[in-house]
C-alpha cells in the first residue's frame, strides 16, 4: 500500500485487503541477537543457529569440490541444458552493461586533470535463498554478474536445506566458495567473517524477512544491494488486454508467496471485472492455489481508471517491482512511464521470461523502491572512484579561489594547503 495520494478519480474493482509492507513480523532483536552471537563466536554460533532454525548440522560448513563436482553431475540434462541457456543470456547482457561503462579523463582546466575509474569489488557475498521451491535461477541472477564484474572472489551461502540442484547452479554460475548457511547467521558470517567464511566487502541476493532485516542491520560495515520485500507484479492494460493472458501473468506471480502484491491497472471496467472472473477460474485448477490465493485475496488488486494518464500516474505511484504493459500502443505508453524496477512492453514479454532466463537481472527493487533506483546489474559489483592530477598550470587554476574559499570559512589549514604549492610556484627563481 502506496503512503502517496492516490487520484482522486482512481477507484478499485478490487482493493487490496493488507498492506505487504507492514506485515514483516518483529524479527529485529533476534536477528540482533544472532549477529553479535555470530561476530563473537564465529562457526559455532553458525551451526546453532543451523540446527535450530534449519534442523541440520552439516559436517562441514563449506561445500566440498567433490561435493560440487557431484551436484553438476546429478542434474538431468535437460535442466542442465536450461540452466546453461540462462547463464549464457544473463552473462551476456552484463557483458553488454559492462561495455557501457566507461571510464574518462578529462582537462577540465589547463592543467587541472579529472577523471574516474570503474573497480570490481574484491570480494562479494551472495546470498541465495532455499525458497518454497528449487529456484535454479536465483544463483545464476546474483553470482554471473559478479563474473562479469571481475570480483576476485564470489561466495554463496544457501540455506543447508536447500535442493542439492541450487549447490549445482552456484558452481555453474562461478562461485568460488560455497557455504551451506542460511538466514540472518550466514549474512553475519558474510559480513564479519569466522574461521571459514571469509569477511566480504558487499552483501546481495534476495531473502526472508530474516535475511532482510539483517542486511539492513550490518549495512555500513558491509555494502548491500537493497533490501527486498516481497514479490510485485502489476500490469497496465487498456481495452486489447487478454483476460485470461493477464490472470495467467498475475497468478504466475503469486505463486512465488502468500504476501506477494499482485495488481490490474486498467482503463476498461469490462476488461477488469473479466479478470477477476478469470483469477477465480484459474485458482480452481492451479497446483499452487494455496499460496497464490492467499497472495490474491490479501495482496491482489485491480485499480480502474478513467484515461490513460490517470492509469501511468498510479502505476509511477506503485513503482512496481516487475511492470508489464498491455496496451494498443505499448511502446509508446512505456516511454511516459518513470517508476518500476523492470518493464515488460508487450504481450509477449512474459515477467517469467526474465524470472527465468531471457538475460534480465530477476533481482529488483520493492514496496516502492523502484522510485530511487533499479535492480541488481553488473555495475552492483563495481565501485566507480574519481582521481585528479594538477600540472603547475592548474595549480594556478585552482589555488587561488581554493584558498579564498577556505579562508571565508575560517579553515586555516585547508588556506595554508591551497597556498603552499602556489607560493613555492611564485619563490621559484626558475620561473
Amino acid at each position: 500500500m502506496t503512503r502517496l495520494p492516490l487520484p482522486e478519480t482512481l477507484r478499485f474493482i478490487k482493493a487490496p485487503g493488507r498492506d505487504a509492507g507492514a506485515d514483516t513480523g518483529a524479527v529485529a532483536g533476534l536477528v540482533a541477537e544472532i549477529i553479535a552471537r555470530v561476530r563473537a563466536e564465529g562457526d559455532a554460533a553458525v551451526r546453532d543457529y543451523t540446527a535450530r532454525f534449519d534442523g541440520v548440522t552439516p559436517d562441514r560448513i563449506e561445500v566440498s569440490a567433490a561435493e560440487r563436482e557431484a551436484a553438476v553431475a546429478a542434474l538431468d540434462p535437460q535442466t542442465r541444458a536450461d540452466t546453461e541457456f540462462a547463464i549464457a543470456n544473463v552473462r551476456a547482457f552484463a557483458e553488454a552493461q559492462l561495455g557501457a561503462l566507461s571510464e574518462i579523463e578529462v582537462e577540465l582546466r589547463p592543467g587541472v586533470h579529472l577523471g574516474h575509474r570503474n573497480i570490481p569489488l574484491q570480494r562479494v557475498g551472495c546470498y541465495v535463498p532455499g525458497g518454497r521451491y528449487p529456484l535454479l535461477s536465483a544463483p545464476v541472477m546474483t553470482l554471473v554478474p559478479a563474473a562479469v564484474a571481475g570480483c576476485e572472489e564470489v561466495i554463496a551461502c544457501l540455506p543447508p536445506t536447500a535442493h542439492e540442484a541450487m549447490i549445482a547452479g552456484c558452481h555453474l554460475s562461478g562461485a568460488h566458495r560455497i557455504f551451506r548457511i542460511g538466514g540472518a547467521q550466514a549474512i553475519a558470517a558474510m559480513a564479519f567473517g569466522t574461521e571459514t567464511v571469509p569477511p566480504v566487502d558487499k552483501i546481495v541476493g534476495p531473502g526472508n524477512a530474516f535475511v532482510n532485516e539483517a542486511k539492513r542491520q550490518v549495512f555500513g560495515p558491509v555494502g548491500i544491494d537493497q533490501l527486498a520485500g516481497p514479490s510485485e507484479i502489476f500490469i497496465l492494460a487498456d481495452h486489447t488486454g487478454d483476460p485470461e493472458m493477464l490472470a495467467t501473468d498475475l497468478l504466475a506471480q503469486a505463486e512465488h508467496d502468500i504476501r506477494t502484491r499482485v495488481g490490474l491497472i486498467t482503463t476498461d471496467a469490462a476488461l477488469a471485472h473479466a479478470v477477476l472472473a478469470e483469477v477465480e477460474h484459474q485458482l480452481a485448477s492451479l497446483s499452487t492455489a494455496e499460496t497464490a490465493g492467499q497472495a490474491w485475496r490479501d495482496y491482489g488488486e485491480i485499480a480502474l481508471c478513467p484515461d490513460e494518464a490517470t492509469m501511468i500516474a498510479y502505476s509511477d505511484i506503485v513503482a512496481a517491482e516487475h511492470l508489464q504493459v498491455h496496451t494498443e500502443d505499448a511502446h509508446g505508453l512505456s516511454r511516459r512511464l518513470r517508476h518500476y524496477g523492470s518493464l515488460f512492453i508487450g504481450t509477449n514479454s512474459s515477467v517469467v521470461y526474465s524470472d527465468k532466463c531471457s538475460g534480465t537481472n530477476h533481482t529488483l527493487p520493492t514496496m516502492g523502491a523502484a522510485r530511487y533506483t533499479g535492480g541488481l546489474w553488473v555495475g552492483t559489483y563495481i565501485k566507480t572512484v574519481t582521481h585528479q592530477w594538477l600540472t603547475e598550470e592548474g595549480v594556478r587554476q585552482v589555488a587561488p579561489p581554493a584558498a579564498r574559499q577556505a579562508a571565508s570559512e575560517t579553515l586555516e589549514g585547508h588556506r595554508r594547503a591551497a597556498q603552499l604549492r602556489l607560493d613555492r610556484q611564485q619563490a621559484s627563481p626558475q620561473r
